[in-house]
This record gives C-alpha cells, sequence and structure tokens, in this order.
C-alpha cells in the first residue's frame, strides 16, 4: 500500500507501484499523476485493506502523509510509532537505555532568545523537535553563531508553515543537544514482517566543513558499503530490541566518532531518502528499494558490489541561493549544471521557486575524480540562476 504526496514522486517510483499493482489511496496528488484508476481505493476502502493487512505494507514517498495516517490509522500502532520518531525529544528518550549520558535538552521558541548559553557545553546542535531536511538545524560553537541562528530561525517560521504540515516541520519547540564529532551516513532500511533490520542502502554525507550543515552532497560506493554493513546492522539490531518496528521503512541518519561509537541523528519513518533521492540505490547497486520492501526482501550484496570497484555514486542537490530565494529567478541553466559532471545517471528538476532546490542529480564518478564532487562543496551555485542580486533581484 502506498500513500502519495507532494513535494515530489519519481517516475521510477510510480513506475514500480504500477508494475507491482500496489494500491494507492485516491487523494488529488495520486489523481494529478495518473495512477491507473484499478489500483486506487478511497478513505474507508483503504482503511478497511489496512486493518486486514495486505501483501504490500505501507509506504509512503513524503512525510506530508502523516496528518493521515494520524487522522485515519489510529486503531493500529502505527501514529504512535510515527510519534516517535518525528518527535525528536521522544526519539532522544526512547535511546536512553542505549545512550544514558548523552546530553539534550527541550526548549520552547519563546525562550530561545533568553536562554544563556554561556551555561551549556559548547558546541551543540539546535534544530525544531519536529523537522525535515536541515530546515532550522544549526551547529552552535560562539555566542556570535547563537545570535545568527535566532534571527535566522525568525525568517524561515512563516516559509515552513507555508510549505509543510506542522506534523512534518514545526517551529514550537527546539531541540538543543550534543554535537558529535565524525563522519555522518544515511542508511535506507526497513524492519521486515519478523522485525529484523533489512539495509537497502548506505550513504555517507558529506559536509563543506565543520560548521556545514547542508543536505548538498550524498554518495555511496562499494567501499562504503563493505565497511559499514556490519556494524550498521548491529546498531539497527540494538534499536529494534527497544520498541516493536514490524514492516516499518525508515530514513536513518547516524554519526560515526573516530573511535566508532554510533550515534544516531534521526530516523524518518515511512519513506526511505527523501524526494525518492533513495532511487540512486537502482543506479548503484540494481536494488528497487520499493520492490525490496514490499517483497520482503534482502539484497545479497556479494552480488550487487560486484563490477563496482573504484566507482562512486552521488545525490548532488541543486539549492538556491539563499540571498536569491526572495528574488525572481527567471530561469535555471540546467545545461551548464549538468556539464559540470563527467557522468550524469539521471536529472531530476524541481521547481526552484516553491522549494529552494532546483535539482537533484545522480552523478557518477571515479574515485579519483574527487574534483567534482568538492566542486559541489565550494560552489555557491549563482553561475546557473538567470538573473543575479547585480542585474536587478
Amino acid at each position: 500500500m502506498i500513500i502519495l504526496e507532494k513535494p515530489y514522486v519519481s517516475d521510477f517510483l510510480l513506475q514500480t507501484v504500477r508494475n507491482l499493482g500496489v494500491p494507492v489511496l485516491d487523494n488529488g496528488t495520486a489523481r494529478m499523476l495518473g495512477v491507473p484508476s484499478r489500483q486506487l481505493l478511497d478513505e474507508k476502502t483503504f482503511i478497511q485493506a489496512f486493518k486486514r493487512g495486505t501483501e504490500f505494507p505501507l509506504y509512503t514517498n513524503s512525510e506530508d502523509a502523516i496528518p493521515w495516517i494520524h487522522a485515519h490509522l489510529g486503531f493500529s500502532p502505527l501514529p504512535g510509532r510515527l510519534d516517535v520518531f518525528k518527535d525528536k525529544a521522544k526519539f532522544r528518550d526512547l535511546l536512553k537505555p542505549l545512550y544514558p549520558d548523552f546530553w539534550y535538552n527541550v526548549v520552547s521558541a519563546e525562550e530561545l532568545p533568553g536562554l544563556d548559553i554561556n551555561a551549556l557545553s559548547l558546541p551543540f546542535v539546535l534544530k525544531p523537535v519536529t523537522g525535515f531536511l536541515s530546515l532550522g538545524v544549526f551547529k552552535i560553537s560562539s555566542s556570535g553563531e547563537w545570535v545568527e541562528a535566532i534571527d535566522e530561525i525568525d525568517s524561515l517560521v512563516k516559509k515552513v508553515r507555508r510549505q509543510y504540515p506542522a506534523e512534518v516541520v514545526n517551529f514550537r519547540e527546539f531541540l538543543l543537544e550534543r554535537y558529535v564529532e565524525g563522519e555522518e551516513y544515511a542508511i535506507d532500511a526497513y524492519f521486515n514482517a519478523s522485525g529484523r533490520p533489512v539495509i537497502l542502502n548506505i550513504l555517507q554525507h558529506e559536509f563543506a566543513s565543520a560548521a556545514d550543515v547542508r543536505d548538498r552532497l550524498y554518495y555511496t560506493s562499494k567501499g562504503i558499503i563493505e565497511s559499514n554493513l556490519t556494524r550498521f546492522q548491529h546498531f539497527l539490531d540494538r534499536i529494534g530490541e527497544l520498541t516493536p518496528l514490524e514492516n516499518l521503512p525508515l530514513h536513518i541518519e547516524v554519526r560515526v566518532t573516530p573511535t566508532g561509537e554510533i550515534y544516531p541523528i534521526e530516523f524518518n519513518p515511512m519513506r526511505f531518502a527523501g524526494w525518492c533521492t533513495t532511487d540512486i540505490a537502482a543506479d548503484a547497486y540494481g536494488i528497487n528499494v520499493y520492490e525490496y520492501f514490499w517483497q520482503n526482501r534482502e539484497p545479497n550484496w556479494s552480488e550487487c558490489l560486484g563490477g563496482k570497484e573504484g566507482k562512486i555514486y552521488s545525490i548532488v542537490v541543486g539549492d538556491v541561493p539563499k540571498e536569491q530565494r526572495q528574488g525572481k529567478i527567471t530561469g535555471i541553466d540546467y545545461e551548464g549544471f549538468v556539464a559540470r559532471f563527467s557522468k550524469v545517471l539521471a536529472l531530476r528538476k524541481l521547481d526552484y521557486r516553491e522549494y529552494g532546490l532546483f535539482a537533484f542529480a545522480f552523478v557518477e564518478t571515479g574515485e579519483n575524480q574527487r574534483d567534482e564532487l568538492d566542486w559541489v562543496q565550494r560552489t555557491d551555485y549563482h553561475e546557473f540562476m538567470a538573473g543575479r542580486p547585480n542585474q536587478g533581484l
């Protein structure tokens, strides 16, 4: 079963839904996308099918579906499971048995300006209790960065209310938590019908600097999978012992310290990597993550990694420069953007006016082609914007 919602549904996901005959909730998004009528279920029929249980566990491409789940599936444990993961404070509470010494605190938005950060241990991370992407996420290392963060949060409030349901992003409460030094990874996984975690992809989330919190570059490779698969499997086994997670897809973000300790950053329920960027697993390893989830399958990693030596598969996020998001951009030079890479597997154009993102690109590079990925971290993308601040924006 699937609930399709904005902001983005890939052709790859749609084709998979059609090929497998997955039941789809009949809503405006599904009809706009042209889902075959034989697969559409009205709300009453969809709820009844969920109660009975079908061969296709419930998945959604977007957390915009969470309000519907809360409103209509309250008879099941699912809304409660979503709350534990979407509410980052509840999530930290859940993890206390595994991380008893991990420091965190919850404060209301009204309390932020008057908070004495000199009484806190620097650096720390400030983020909304309920969030998405890196909206409202800041690494705080000084009082100056604190003031800048508070100012930016004020400017984001209206934008967030317009773009996302409160169940997905809201700035009513914030979490302050210990900053963990180390490499960051994103894991697409699901807990199967027996409650066993199944990992479908692992991506390294690379940052331009220690202060960077952007979602700009993620990549996967044979080396990344082989170096992390076993330890992340054990990590998820431990999480599964804390709460029931059967038939639950998750997009998971963790930090691994230089000494090998794994610290969870967040667990995003009901989906894999957002905006259907999870599809890169098919380009990299031939893994259709949706099929694997719905068919309760596990990758044969020795086969999936065959012939992948020396290759890196990246998700490159094209974000509109902040100073131009309120201005009038007349277009994007997509040809110029694509020309920056030696091998583009897919280019997905986005409504840059609505979300401040103009594209996702799936890119293949060799391990000796770091210059392309390094450029992604350095660039501000101004060269691809038609209409610049110095041209009257």
